[in-house]
């Protein structure tokens, strides 16, 4: 059984697929081989490039699946299996292309990434109570799993309320939440940054980390990002 770990977010674009990468990047420097599943993604317009970016090459203007891809070096169909082009919530995204949203499927075919691999990071779609179909959720998926959660989060104003929230609802559901990550972080933050840190680490009773805006975004920055992370402790198995 893999070391495994989940991640998710307070909403879209904060920045999970990034501290995703940047885990398995960190992995990979030690020789570790990585699965990386994003096994719901919206907003793919178009198919997959088959390039394999160079350690020192941009991955900023890829597709999330294949900025993982190329950073497991899986292919970007293994990371995200079920794929839509429209950019909407998954269950929306469904309804348009006339599809059924299997999270039972889903929740299999991870489990079973994690049988047959060293270590595995899921990602989330959205936040924890996006609907995934009847009766199921991000959050019931991550349940069902079992696997640590870690929560990304926008390191500015408004961030409070949303990850407070989100990890109300995660420890409602019995989630074991490891840590918040603070992404993009600034390089040098301003007195309403820190006291966010400060204010969701008290009040959140969560170990509330930060990852640095990645300019350029490649293998290597990634690996150097991942030196700020405590990922080890985030991983189950």
């Amino acid at each position: 059984m893999a070391r495994a770990c989940f991640v998710t977010a307070t909403d879209t674009d904060v920045g999970k697929t990034i501290v995703v990468a940047a885990i398995a990047a960190g992995l990979r420097a030690q020789g570790v081989a990585v699965r990386l599943r994003k096994p719901l993604l919206t907003g793919a317009s178009e198919p997959p490039s088959q390039h394999r970016p160079a350690a020192d090459e941009d991955l900023s203007g890829l597709a999330d699946h294949e900025l993982l891809a190329a950073v497991s070096g899986e292919q970007p169909e293994e990371v995200s299996p079920t794929r839509f082009e429209p950019a909407v919530a998954p269950q929306l995204a469904a309804e348009l292309a006339g599809r059924a949203l299997e999270p039972a499927a889903i929740l299999e075919a991870l489990r079973a990434a994690a049988a047959s691999a060293e270590a595995v990071v899921a990602e989330g779609i959205g936040g924890l109570l996006v609907p995934l179909g009847p009766a199921w959720d991000v959050r019931r998926l991550a349940q069902e799993l079992g696997w640590p959660v870690i929560v990304a989060a926008r390191s500015g104003l408004g961030t409070i309320n949303h990850t407070l929230l989100t990890l109300e609802a995660a420890r409602q559901g019995g989630l074991d939440v490891r840590a918040v990550v603070l992404t993009p972080w600034p390089a040098t933050p301003d007195e309403l940054t820190r006291s966010n840190r400060s204010t969701i680490e008290r009040l959140g009773e969560v170990d509330v980390v930060t990852l640095a805006r990645l300019s350029p975004i490649t293998r290597d920055t990634l690996t150097a990002a991942s030196a700020t992370l405590p990922y080890e402790s985030w991983l189950a198995g």
